[in-house]
């Protein structure tokens, strides 16, 4: 008879209990709970970063007896939407003489998955005259994985111009890989002490095999080829310089 009479104050225990645990459990239970306290720490997706690239270093043996060293270098400062960029590149013959030197400060904004958006300035040192540049392009990853790189230029005598780029690696296996390069330049007025006509300048073509020791590190040969056309053409006729040339190559290019 005790036990029977002991069970419904037992009972009503448990429900105390259970009734005083719901809104806990129903807490835990919101379509927007809050995260355990030992979880990670979310992704920070504006933490800056900073990567530097040396496409080029390479030293020229050219058809016409015009050995030369160049450089083209780029790099930036910055997180995933926003990034400081810079750009230089340029040549030195045999002798010692700088023939071309240019450097770019850009800003770059992240528009799509694999573009940015660039603006900003260029300085050409070299050749004489020196000039400055207002620069504005775009540069990303195409389709079929080209690396592009577009970019219109106004020089402070108000001359316009235009610069493609495009790259592309094709993999023989792991570490040996073949790398085209196309690059032309476009001038929408002519500048004549600097030796630039109106129309199209010049074509580019390059072809380099690359071996990576380590992905950061690759040793390469390759072979290029170079023609000015047009107004361009003329005037480096008349200037006494070689309208056109092949070389062959060999340098390195890394990263960090």
């Amino acid at each position: 008879m005790r036990a029977k009479q002991a069970a419904p104050g037992f009972l009503a225990l448990i429900g105390l209990a259970c009734f005083i645990a719901a809104p806990s459990a129903g807490a835990d239970q919101s379509p927007f709970p809050l995260p355990r306290k030992d979880w990670p720490t979310p992704v920070d997706d504006s933490m800056p970063f900073a990567f530097v690239l040396a496409d080029r270093l390479e030293y020229s043996w050219n058809n016409k007896g015009r050995d030369s060293s160049v450089w083209d270098v780029q790099g930036w400062v910055g997180g995933d939407y926003n990034k400081f960029w810079f750009k230089t590149e340029g040549e030195t013959i045999a002798s010692g003489r700088t023939e071309d030197a240019e450097v770019q400060a850009l800003y770059a904004r992240l528009i799509s998955p694999f573009w940015y958006l660039q603006a900003g300035v260029r300085y050409d040192a070299r050749p004489e005259p020196k000039r400055g540049y207002a620069a504005l392009g775009v540069q990303g990853l195409a389709v079929y994985w080209f690396d592009v790189e577009a970019t219109a230029f106004v020089s402070d005598e108000g001359d316009a111009s235009a610069r493609l780029e495009a790259e592309y690696d094709l993999l023989f296996t792991q570490r040996l890989i073949l790398q085209p390069r196309i690059e032309t330049n476009i001038a929408f007025s002519a500048d004549a002490p600097r030796g630039v006509g109106k129309g199209v300048n010049d074509l580019q073509l390059g072809l380099r095999l690359r071996y990576e020791i380590k992905r950061e590190i690759a040793p390469y040969i390759g072979v290029t080829w170079r023609k000015k056309y047009g107004d361009t053409a003329d005037l480096a006729r008349i200037a006494g310089e070689d309208v056109g040339n092949r070389s062959i190559v060999a340098g390195v290019r890394f990263w960090y």
